[in-house]
């Protein structure tokens, strides 16, 4: 634009010129990874080992160090004004990224504090009210970055991550106050983000949000048995198997409260054609989660899971056991029992429980033999493939497993109350053989790779000779292992000639090593070999070893010593006629020396 003037001192033409305004700056647009950021801080600082306490702690110095950095403190030394992050911050040209970051790291201090409060609660349930608040805390930080981060200063990533993000605090806090609905609802809406995020990133980037999609689905499963009413049986289920596997905490009132009936109803059992009474609340909630265990064995496929769905229930077991003994010191009548003695129902009951702990321990142990056997190339069997990418396994430690199965056999067969029962016995009894047959297969094997041959043939002899007496034997009911048996015996039937033709070999081959050492040079002179026939070629040379002209020194017998013993038995003269009587004094040496000067005398003067 421009503007013309008269100049009245000049009378000139003056021409103005009034500069445009500036083209205005492209306003940045960032990107932050919230969940790549927040999985990165958790597993440095503490919640890799279950450390909240540690993880809230490197929150609060983040924070700290932002706002120092980005010189946006609350207040001075004396006073606090509360700062919260505006757009402003985030906008034009002294806009940072850091300053999104501080309601971020905020509401993961507050979520942090509630984990561990979670955690302390177990021991002291007012902390819970404690829990909640500062969950409202989180969620209240997490508005605050949703609202900064759904403005034109951050991409459509973000935005989608903090979407998620929020929905995964509110259900967090939903499902601690138990509103179940609005709970999942929330949860379900941060898996479906997530999902889509994973379907939208490179495969790089991918396994990190579909983890992140795979914890929500307990918490789901929790929440839409809760909606239901806990009336389908097949809820029931999942939650048992959501119950083995850690997610639910207060697992005991939850199925006191959705199966009051069946728990009332399982009053007594019925164990070998007896049927005792259970008293104890947790040795009848124990059973009922014990006879779901198998339907949830049969739905896991991999044997980490299984195992340790297995070793859950043998953590409550043992507390069901506790609780048993605690009621018979009660009672002194229970606690002793004789030989003969007909066992009480609660002695009967702890025998029942110690079964089934066994028993699971046994099948646990199991599940690490077929573990095992997924790294082990057994020899023997060609048609076998290695499928496993584990550390390889080799036949002493499978022998090994197998000897602390034996042991668990053995302590099954000495359990109270059970010593008079033959039909058990007998049943055990037949699982130790079989057991003693697999261990027997196995050490034979190691044998084989240390080239003993006869002592593989040995040790294969004996395995076939378990392994046909646990065939004719009766099984247990419980473990069905005639299959594997018959596998061992059809394998054992062409190893054991194969050990022995090579135990032969190694015979003959000792035989040729014998009569090719007769053409070998000895160093062993000919006088000390008259004996035996050897070809030594240096019989012939100019210096034959004959003799040893220098002989080697031998050891002789030293000169022997004499004592005189003949001392002690000689009767020696008397000397007391030579001796001076203590009368008689002789002159004396001072009598000499004053004489000799001439004073002290009688003498004359």
């Amino acid at each position: 634009m421009v503007v013309q003037e008269d100049n009245p001192n000049t009378g000139d033409v003056l021409e103005k010129t009034e500069s445009a305004p500036a083209a205005p700056e492209p306003a940045k647009i960032f990107t932050v990874e919230i969940l790549h950021m927040i999985k990165d801080a958790q597993q440095q600082h503490g919640l890799r080992h279950g450390d909240f306490q540690r993880y809230r702690g490197y929150c609060t110095r983040r924070i700290r160090r932002l706002r120092k950095a980005l010189k946006y403190p609350q207040g001075d030394k004396r006073h606090f004004k509360r700062r919260d992050v505006t757009i402003g911050q985030l906008t034009g040209k002294k806009a940072d990224e850091r300053f999104i970051h501080i309601p971020l790291i905020s509401a993961e201090r507050a979520w942090a504090y509630a984990m561990q409060l979670k955690q302390e609660s177990n021991t002291e349930p007012r902390k819970r009210f404690h829990l909640v608040n500062k969950l409202r805390r989180a969620c209240f930080y997490a508005l605050q970055l949703q609202e900064l981060c759904n403005t034109e200063a951050f991409d459509a990533r973000t935005k989608l991550e903090c979407e998620a993000y929020v929905a995964w605090m509110h259900g967090s806090l939903h499902f601690e106050l138990q509103l179940w609905k609005s709970a999942g609802e929330h949860l379900k809406r941060a898996q479906v983000v997530y999902e889509n995020l994973a379907k939208a990133l490179p495969d790089d980037e991918q396994e990190l949000y579909r983890a992140k999609v795979n914890e929500f689905t307990p918490n789901l499963r929790y929440c839409a048995y809760n909606i239901s009413g806990g009336a389908s049986g097949g809820k029931i289920d999942e939650i048992l198997e959501l119950r083995a596997q850690g997610v639910l905490e207060n697992l005991d009132v939850l199925v006191s409260q959705t199966k009051t009936e069946s728990s009332e109803g399982l009053q007594t059992i019925d164990w070998r054609g007896r049927k005792v009474t259970v008293r104890p609340e947790k040795v009848r909630l124990f059973l009922l989660s014990a006879q779901e265990l198998d339907k949830s064995l049969a739905k896991t496929t991999k044997q980490d899971a299984k195992i340790e769905l297995i070793e859950r229930i043998l953590m409550d077991c043992k507390d069901a056991i506790q609780a048993v003994r605690d009621e018979i010191k009660q009672d002194p009548k229970l606690r002793s029992l004789t030989t003969g003695q007909t066992v009480s129902g609660v002695q009967y009951l702890l025998a029942y429980l110690s079964y089934i702990r066994h028993s699971r321990t046994l099948q646990r142990n199991l599940c690490l033999v077929e573990q095992a056997k997924l790294n082990f190339d057994d020899p023997n069997q060609q048609s076998q493939q290695n499928v496993g990418d584990g550390k390889r396994v080799r036949s002493q430690d499978l022998a090994r497993l197998y000897e602390i199965i034996l042991q668990n056999v053995t302590e099954m067969q000495q359990i109270t109350g059970l010593e008079e029962d033959s039909k058990y016995q007998n049943e055990v009894e037949n699982l130790a053989i079989t057991f003693k047959a697999f261990r027997c297969y196995y050490i034979a094997l190691t044998l084989i790779d240390m080239k003993k041959w006869k002592e593989a043939v040995a040790l294969y002899e004996r395995a076939s000779k378990y392994a046909n007496e646990a065939l004719k034997g009766k099984a247990s009911p419980e473990f069905q292992l005639q299959e594997e048996l018959k596998k061992v015996v059809s394998a054992i039937e062409g190893c054991k000639f194969s050990a022995h033709a090579y135990s032969v070999l190694e015979d003959d081959n000792s035989e040729e090593a014998g009569t090719t050492t007769k053409s070998q040079k000895t160093t062993k002179p000919l006088y000390e070999r008259l004996s035996l026939y050897k070809e030594d070629q240096s019989l012939h040379t100019k210096t034959p070893n004959v003799f040893k002209l220098t002989p080697d020194m031998e050891p002789i017998p030293c000169k022997p010593l004499f004592f005189d013993l003949a001392m002690n038995y000689v009767e020696l003269p008397s000397l007391e006629d030579k001796l001076e009587s203590p009368g008689k004094k002789g002159p004396s040496i001072t009598g000499f020396v004053k004489g000799f000067l001439g004073w002290g005398g009688g003498g004359n003067k």
